[in-house]
């Protein structure tokens, strides 16, 4: 029986769905994260797999354009043991006017277990929850400007990994925030996680208001933003989910909040700088910058892997 309260857990606080790190207990995030720290080391065997989720099907539903996200899900889920099957959306009854209710029946008629949902609606994970069968778990892999909670926990996880101690960061979320889903799950994570300060970074039209009642020090200054910082995570601009006049041109967001080598000497001298993928040379990010030393953006792709097993194998674990 779900949790009236967070329908991500069950009665007995274990984590049965992923849909937000909104709501979830410090004890289940790290749970994740420590699972995590134990499968990176499959990576490195000569075969990589391990069988707790044979027999298993998971089937990855991507409604929305994906490379990072859903090709390690896929890895993940097969390194873990299970059959994988990806939905062709563009080839599928979705095509013809079947609802996403309808889709999900039927691919729970075919024995399925476990969902990964990719979606431009908000809440579409939350609606799919709602109604599969007890016994099949439902992963969020980003739904439209909601949530990107395994996104947010491989940032903990590279987090964790470089700077070991949340307690004492200054974090700085730097671009297109208004329309992130990857940042609000990070806000929500690092708030969780004990970070003292977590700065939002962005022109005026693209930091929501309601960012300082979460604890959030705005920034309309990349100087001011990124000084002293202990870890610099950028963003991609959304174009795709921006009306027009958000912003002037690329070329003007790149001269105000582009991070540059000599805007990053205003960070810590040991800062990481993070991106959620893809990333847009020149646009929020100067190559000097996204390959130099201070990058970590290529370890969180991989950390992703093992955080998205860790996730895989809890969720299999726990009983509604």
């Amino acid at each position: 029986m779900l949790s009236k309260r967070n329908p991500q857990l069950n009665k007995h606080g274990e984590l049965i769905h992923l849909l937000s790190i909104e709501g979830l207990p410090r004890a289940v995030i790290e749970q994740i994260l420590d699972t995590a720290g134990s499968f990176l080391s499959v990576n490195d065997r000569e075969v990589k797999k391990v069988p707790l989720l044979r027999g298993k099907s998971v089937f990855n539903l991507f409604f929305e354009n994906s490379t990072r996200t859903r090709t390690t899900f896929e890895i993940a889920a097969k390194r873990l043991s299970a059959d994988v099957i990806n939905l062709d959306i563009a080839r599928s009854s979705t095509a013809k006017g079947e609802t996403l209710l309808d889709t999900v029946a039927n691919l729970s008629a075919m024995h399925a277990d476990m969902f990964v949902v990719r979606h431009s609606e908000s809440g579409a994970p939350h609606l799919i929850a709602q109604h599969c069968a007890p016994h099949v778990h439902v992963v969020n892999a980003g739904d439209g400007r909601h949530a990107h909670p395994t996104q947010g926990l491989l940032d903990m996880y590279t987090i964790r990994h470089f700077k070991k101690d949340f307690r004492n960061l200054t974090v700085a979320i730097v671009g297109d925030i208004v329309h992130s889903r990857v940042a609000r799950s990070d806000i929500h994570a690092l708030n969780v996680l004990g970070v003292p300060e977590i700065r939002a970074v962005g022109p005026k039209t693209l930091v929501p208001g309601d960012l300082r009642d979460m604890g959030v020090r705005v920034c309309h200054d990349m100087a001011e933003g990124v000084k002293g910082a202990d870890v610099v995570i950028m963003l991609r601009l959304q174009n795709e989910r921006m009306n027009g006049g958000m912003l002037p041109s690329s070329g003007e967001f790149f001269k105000h909040f582009g991070l540059t080598p000599e805007k990053l000497a205003l960070a810590k001298p040991d800062a990481i700088v993070m991106h959620p993928g893809p990333i847009n040379r020149g646009v929020e990010i100067a190559s000097e910058v996204a390959d130099g030393k201070s990058s970590v953006i290529l370890p969180q792709v991989t950390f992703g892997i093992a955080v998205r097993m860790a996730v895989m194998a809890i969720l299999a674990g726990n009983e509604a």
